[in-house]
């Protein structure tokens, strides 16, 4: 049966082919069964959202997956659309494809389904996994989720930035379960214990398998013998593994009661073991009841006053005429790696004196060890320590000023600076967004469009008086005069001109029976969809057909034109680009739900109606199919390609003097073929064609993308089809001839009304058939019946 959503929230875990899930709908989501995982679209920042798997019972929602962390999408328009050929697709506001599953299948069925494990799991109708979540972990880890050679936990940035950040959970080249500082500048292993040797810290190298789990019972175990297990130890809780963006990987357990979160282990309880956790040139200090904090090293500012991750860096840059170097010192210091020498059995004077002699040197560490001093001189400081049980004393060089004769011979104590917090606002970059709504003032945009109405009817007065004042009735043909209101309306193109916006002709994005179609970039860096027609005399008249027509137009759905070329033999028209394409290509990308086809439906209706009662001269198309509907940013419709159309004069009820059958098969009127009088029906009928083929997603000639097991006529009419179907099960019959695109996201009310208005098109007598405004009514009337 066909669903019919209710005003509710609808709980679902799986997601079909040809279905999606849409940013501006917060309950399009997906929940587990065991209602413990939810996935969708989730708030990342002023109007950036990111694909993701959280906890849907904690206290706030717990993000445990993304697909897309380090690059959000857009608040409108963005989908996660699940194709029929099986792969997964992010799309930015309906536009680029920001995140794909590489998956593909022959199968009829594809599905994607949260489990309660909190796995995101596409499925094939052959009972086989095609991708899912747990093969591309982002900071966390679950229970049951493998973690192997070919698996990552990357950080977040910060508590504010979930973009990956600097700290990494890995397998090196040794198959040891690593973690790795991977800063802006340097990077460095600090867990295990980079100093000691594997089996020192309880690893082993032997092993092959590089592999690591999880389990359900809160315990740990890896293939390099790393073990440990929740402090909570036991079946029934909710548990994630996450490395945190301090660096250190922390086991959680959620309390159900309170949703909140306790820390159940932990990879290391002195945080300052982690490297680059205050950045370069500063301290990291550690105390049980203060926690840990940073601060700078002597001589050196805060680089960043909100993230200690920049370091600090020097207060002050002297010129080279006016300094010298120096030393300050500071006890109870440990500055891991970046030694360019290391002299053993030193003296103080002989440390200094290396540091001195080259440029490369920032300070020296200067121990006793094993009952000898020893100096490790550093090219940069780093990884800085400081606790009262360090033996170590850093002599930081500064170059000071020769005036002051600055020199700390007595060690400085180490203060701790704290982040100013009240200036992460302010740092804040917010993500520029292609779409935005426009909230601006209301009373200056009515004088806007005001003033852009006073000059429209300024224009028309004054082409108008143009046309009356130079026309030449006895000299002039149909030609000058096509001629003369293209200039009188448009912008006059050189042939060069459209070679260069077009790259030499080389982008094509359509292609008709009197020309092509071509992507440029006008002068004015506008983007524009530029037509070469050809070069014979039927795509000159075309050419002349078109100009004069468009230039009568104005709706909203109706095609733009901006220009046009006539250089020798060449004929061009300039159009406005439509960023969508056409409708016959968007039919095939499963991208178009109800809702969309319906505003397309009435869009079409509506630019039709206006060209045949309420232009300045009514108009036929004589062309109408999905080809020739085009689609802009908002998948709004406007109706293109005039070229075949015919002019009557108004008040004329019909016109029967076509030199020849046009249109296209499918689409055409049975009038062309009998020879009867071609009126305004002809557009009708066509349009309930398309309609019937938005419908449906099949052509009009035969059906296309037949079911499996369908018995086909191979030349049967689509409205032929439509009609044994709607003759049949009473029940059913809709089932049978929707676009599974659409299945779930409409009433059937809807659906009926549409396909019964579009039958009513197609009928062989003409006067059996609405008119256009007749159409856009009978829609209208319908939708807003049903709303109320």
């Amino acid at each position: 049966m066909l669903v019919i959503p209710s005003s509710s929230t609808t709980t679902r875990s799986t997601l079909n082919s040809r279905s999606s899930l849409s940013v501006e709908k917060p309950n399009d989501i997906l929940i587990s069964p065991n209602g413990v995982f939810a996935a969708g679209f989730h708030p990342v920042g002023d109007n950036a959202f990111v694909l993701a798997i959280w906890f849907a019972k904690s206290s706030s929602p717990t993000v445990v997956w993304t697909a897309n962390r380090d690059q959000p999408v857009n608040g409108k328009a963005s989908k996660l659309s699940l194709l029929k050929y099986g792969n997964l697709i992010l799309t930015d506001g309906g536009q680029n494809t920001i995140w794909s599953t590489p998956t593909t299948t022959s199968a009829a069925m594809v599905q994607l389904a949260l489990l309660n494990t909190g796995n995101l799991v596409l499925n094939s109708s052959k009972s086989s996994i095609l991708w899912q979540s747990f093969d591309s972990p982002t900071d966390t880890l679950l229970p049951l989720q493998m973690f192997t050679r070919y698996t990552t936990l990357v950080s977040s940035r910060s508590q504010t930035n979930q973009s990956s950040g600097f700290y990494k959970l890995f397998f090196d080249n040794n198959n040891l379960l690593s973690l790795l500082y991977n800063g802006p500048k340097v990077s460095s292993i600090y867990w295990p214990d980079p100093w000691r040797m594997p089996w020192d810290s309880g690893r082993t190298t032997f092993n092959s398998s590089k592999i690591a789990i999880l389990d359900t019972s809160g315990y740990f175990v890896s293939s390099d013998f790393v073990k440990f297990k929740s402090a909570d130890l036991g079946l029934g809780i909710q548990r994630r593994l996450t490395l945190d963006l301090d660096g250190n990987p922390r086991l959680y357990s959620l309390d159900e009661k309170t949703g909140n979160w306790t820390v159940t282990w932990q990879a290391m309880v002195d945080p300052c073991r982690v490297h680059g956790i205050c950045g370069p040139n500063s301290i990291c200090s550690y105390g049980s009841g203060s926690g840990r904090g940073c601060s700078c090293l002597p001589g050196h500012k805060i680089k960043n006053e909100s993230d200690w991750s920049y370091g600090c860096e020097l207060e002050h840059n002297l010129p080279d005429n006016d300094r010298r170097a120096s030393f300050v010192v500071v006890d109870h210091m440990e500055l891991y790696g970046y030694e360019y020498n290391v002299a053993q059995n030193s003296t103080l004077e002989s440390c200094k004196e290396m540091c001195l002699q080259t440029l490369m040197c920032k300070g020296f560490l200067f121990k006793f060890e094993s009952g000898v001093y020893n100096c490790y001189a550093k090219s940069q400081l780093l990884n800085g320590k400081h606790s009262l049980n360090l033996i170590g004393t850093l002599y930081v060089k500064l170059n000071v000023s020769k005036k002051s004769g600055f020199f700390s011979s007595n060690a400085v104590p180490v203060k701790e600076m704290k982040l100013n917090c009240s200036s992460l606002g302010k740092n804040t970059i917010q993500l520029d967004r292609v779409y935005k709504t426009n909230d601006g003032n209301k009373f200056l945009n009515f004088l806007v469009w005001f003033a852009c109405a006073i000059g429209a009817v300024e224009m028309l007065c004054i082409l108008l008086i143009s046309f009356l004042v130079f026309r030449k009735p006895n000299n002039s043909g149909p030609e000058t005069q096509g001629y003369f209101l293209a200039a009188t309306t448009f912008k006059n193109f050189t042939y060069v001109e459209m070679k260069r916006a077009t790259r030499g002709f080389s982008e094509e994005i359509g292609r008709g029976g009197h020309g092509v179609v071509y992507k440029g970039i006008l002068p004015d860096h506008r983007v524009a969809a530029i037509k070469r027609l050809n070069e014979a005399n039927e795509g000159e008249a075309e050419f002349l057909a078109e100009v004069s027509t468009i230039g009568r137009l104005n709706h909203m759905n109706l095609i733009e034109m901006w220009g046009y070329c006539a250089e020798g033999k060449h004929r061009l028209l300039v159009y406005e680009y439509m960023e969508h394409g056409s409708l016959d290509k968007n039919l095939c990308s499963n991208k178009l739900d109800y809702d969309k086809r319906f505003n397309i439906v009435v869009g079409i209706a509506k630019g039709l109606a206006y060209l045949h009662e309420e232009c300045l001269e009514w108009v036929l198309h004589c062309d109408v199919k999905p080809q020739n509907i085009l689609l802009d940013t908002n998948y709004q419709p406007k109706v293109a390609d005039f070229g075949l159309s015919k002019l009557l004069n108004r008040g004329g009820g019909q016109n029967s003097s076509f030199s020849k059958i046009r249109g296209t098969r499918g689409y055409m009127a049975p009038e062309w073929v009998v020879n009867l009088p071609i009126t305004s029906k002809v557009d009708v009928y066509s349009y309930g064609i398309v309609v019937l083929e938005m419908i449906t997603g099949r052509s009009p000639t035969g059906v296309r993308d037949a079911v499996e097991g369908e018995e086909v006529e191979g030349c049967e009419r689509l409205e032929t089809w439509v009609r044994k179907k709607m003759n049949g099960s009473e029940a059913l019959w809709i089932e049978e001839i929707i676009d599974p695109v659409m299945m779930g996201g409409c009433e059937s009310s809807k659906i009926e009304n549409l396909v019964r208005v579009a039958v009513q098109c197609v009928e062989a007598d003409t006067d059996a058939r609405p008119t256009m405004r007749e159409v856009v009514e009978m829609l209208l009337g319908h939708d807003s019946h049903d709303t109320a």
